[in-house]
């Protein structure tokens, strides 16, 4: 089946899949589920599992994974408030915040991506042991317990709005178009795909894989100091332990939204309809008050089945070694 037919499955399969979700949630529960307090709750969650997605994507795309990502987050956002609240606010502070951030993620992202480029860890492994030594330096750093209290500078970006949209909302949209520019618009982002489809071939063929898998990770990294500032933003609070379940929630929004786990394929826009449709399955179970435990397992079904239906290989998604 080529590219072409793949990517316009994927996209018929989520709009059914949205469509039936509008259709049993409008009969069900019309009132509730059409109310403006409903699309501002699934405007308030998406941003930043949509960007933890992203990050899980990207490296996907390479054939490989990035199981840090949750680590990577509550590492940059412990820093970033260690900063905020030993600061006083103030353009500075501001400045300072960011670049702490950034230079944690960076740390991480070129250890994640030497490991797996140049040493030749396995992707899984590799970032299997930097998540498994992010949260022990992290508990280490936080003694266990949350920061909290940031200035207004923080606490702002999820209290406002530009023109009724939530600034969460417009951020996620900003490195959503960010993104499809880098991976589908750049010559980075078609040697990322090109490495996905064959890694060996690409470096015969002159590209530089390993300088490009490094950024790769460094890129992965980067996205999760924006998830960390809308995390830390939201809830007031950094902690080593925010977050977990995200992780088996961005692999099901990349894989549902098209990425192929071994890499070479898969679309912005595809994991945009993905994050949606979870994001409305999971607002519309919650109002009819059905268990978490039972939206999980829905999400696992509605994997297996859509990847049943576009007949798409994910048994080497954790065995790739």
């Amino acid at each position: 089946m080529s590219n072409r037919k793949i990517k316009d499955n994927v996209e018929i399969y989520l709009s059914v899949l949205i469509g039936v979700t509008v259709l049993a949630f409008s009969f069900l529960i019309p009132n509730v589920f059409w109310s403006a307090a409903n699309f501002q709750s699934i405007a308030s969650q998406m941003p930043i599992l949509g960007v933890l997605a992203l990050a899980m994507a990207v490296t996907m795309l390479t054939g490989g994974i990035n199981l840090s990502i949750i680590a990577t987050m509550n590492a940059c956002a412990l820093i970033m408030a260690w900063v905020a609240t030993h600061y006083p606010p103030g353009a500075l502070a501001v400045v300072l915040v960011l670049l702490s951030g950034f230079a944690t993620a960076l740390v991480i992202g070129v250890i994640n991506g030497m490991l797996i480029a140049v040493v030749r860890v396995s992707p899984i492994l590799a970032t299997l042991g930097i998540m498994t030594l992010l949260n022990g330096i992290n508990i280490v750093i936080s003694r266990g317990s949350s920061i909290t209290n940031f200035p207004d500078y923080i606490l702002s970006i999820n209290s406002s709005s530009i023109l009724g949209i939530p600034t969460p909302l417009l951020v996620f949209i900003a490195v959503v178009m960010v993104m499809w520019i880098i991976l589908e618009k750049s010559a980075f982002g078609r040697t990322i795909y090109l490495i996905g489809s064959n890694e060996q071939a690409s470096h015969y063929s002159g590209i530089n894989t390993r300088k490009t898998l490094i950024w790769v990770y460094i890129l992965s990294s980067v996205l999760c100091v924006i998830a960390g500032l809308l995390m830390m933003s939201k809830l007031n609070s950094a902690k080593a332990s925010y977050g977990e379940s995200y992780l088996l929630v961005s692999i099901l929004a990349a894989v549902l939204g098209g990425i192929n786990p071994d890499g070479g394929f898969g679309k912005v826009f595809g994991m945009v309809m993905a994050l949606i449709l979870l994001q409305m399955l999971e607002s519309g179970l919650n109002i009819l008050g059905v268990s978490s435990y039972i939206t999980m397992a829905l999400w696992g079904g509605l994997l297996l089945a859509f990847i049943f239906l576009k007949g798409v290989n994910v048994t080497r998604l954790f065995g790739r070694v």
